[in-house]
């Protein structure tokens, strides 16, 4: 049995999202005529209580193009030093905006507004970069699918407000984060300014994420995505995949959570693992005791056909995924339980 837990983005579509996609009206969506995909944008602006959103073909252009609206070059933006558009991003911020990133080191990657506070630099001091955005992730990915208690978020928003920075959300897994938390989706889109989603994750679409924001933040996006080749045609194929998955895959997010806190309960009881990271959704991230290397952990698994990945620094990361079946499942616990007795 052949079982990936590498990500959430291994998954494919089922063939009733393949028959809505084969289904979709399309046109040319550069020439904004492409119906499948104004309907999902409208959907998704309509969703979050924002005025406008715009399809992508990827969660990195969504959030490197909404830091390029919010920024200009030599000034910085505020993250945590886990967060994907400091590390999986190519080094876009610097590349595509010319800023640099604050880093701060969170609560697996949530940073809270004292921190923030105290790393704003004062906007009348030339000798530093100007601080014009913060960035959160929710949920945290090298955190281990943390989720932000959202009065922090809150929090943050009104001091975002008392020094006219921007707020941007990289919601990768926001949909995860939306199962387990009682905030709605217009919940965040009255605190942030701009919001990536992406439904080539958990939701498992192909291709694609949606920012979200005002008609004016929408109007400029369109034109930093044509800049940075994000400009598709009939790209009404994707949108469809989309609108299926959000009609009816979300509720199925609670399955891979409830999967990935059974993985974290074996895991616990296993000699060679010394910690593993509170699981809140999909994510499950491990630490290995010293003396254990990460790679033979790695090819034991693959050697019973599971796939997982390495973090560095003795740390390893499974993520459950609507593709994971029941079957799959209690195959993987089974042979994590058999390993843990033959240690």
């Amino acid at each position: 049995m052949q079982v990936n837990l590498i990500s959430d983005t291994v998954t494919k579509p089922s063939k009733a999202m393949l028959e809505a996609m084969s289904l979709a009206s399309v046109g040319d969506d550069v020439f904004k005529e492409d119906p499948s995909v104004n309907a999902l944008e409208e959907e998704v602006a309509t969703l979050f209580g924002k005025e406008a959103a715009l399809f992508f073909p990827s969660g990195t252009m969504t959030n490197q193009t909404a830091i390029k609206l919010h920024t200009q070059p030599g000034e910085q933006l505020i993250c945590d030093h886990y967060s994907h558009v400091y590390h999986y991003e190519g080094g876009g911020v610097s590349f595509n905006s010319g800023v640099s990133c604050r880093l701060i080191e969170g609560d697996r990657g949530r940073i809270n507004a004292n921190q923030i506070a105290d790393v704003i630099n004062p906007p009348d001091f030339y000798h530093s970069p100007k601080t014009t955005l913060v960035s959160l992730e929710n949920t945290t990915n090298k955190g281990g699918g943390a989720v932000y208690d959202f009065d922090e978020i809150l929090k943050i928003r009104a001091l975002c407000d008392q020094n006219e920075l921007a707020l941007h959300l990289d919601g990768a897994r926001l949909w995860n984060a939306l199962e387990v938390s009682n905030e709605t989706p217009k919940d965040y889109g009255a605190v942030f300014d701009t919001l990536s989603l992406c439904f080539s994750k958990g939701l498992g679409c192909p291709v694609g994420s949606v920012l979200v924001g005002s008609h004016a933040v929408i109007e400029k996006a369109l034109r930093i995505r044509k800049v940075l080749g994000g400009g598709m045609r009939q790209a009404g194929y994707l949108a469809a995949a989309a609108s299926f998955a959000l009609k009816n895959h979300r509720s199925d997010l609670r399955n891979d959570h409830r999967k990935a806190a059974e993985i974290a309960a074996v895991l616990q009881d296993s000699s060679i693992v010394a910690s593993v990271e509170p699981v809140e959704t999909n994510i499950v991230i491990f630490a290995l005791k010293p003396g254990e290397e990460e790679q033979n952990f790695i090819l034991k698994m693959k050697e019973e056909g599971i796939l997982l990945i390495a973090l560095g620094k003795g740390k390893l990361r499974m993520v459950t995924h609507r593709d994971y079946t029941e079957e799959q499942h209690e195959y993987v616990l089974t042979t994590l339980t058999k390993m843990n007795s033959n240690e």
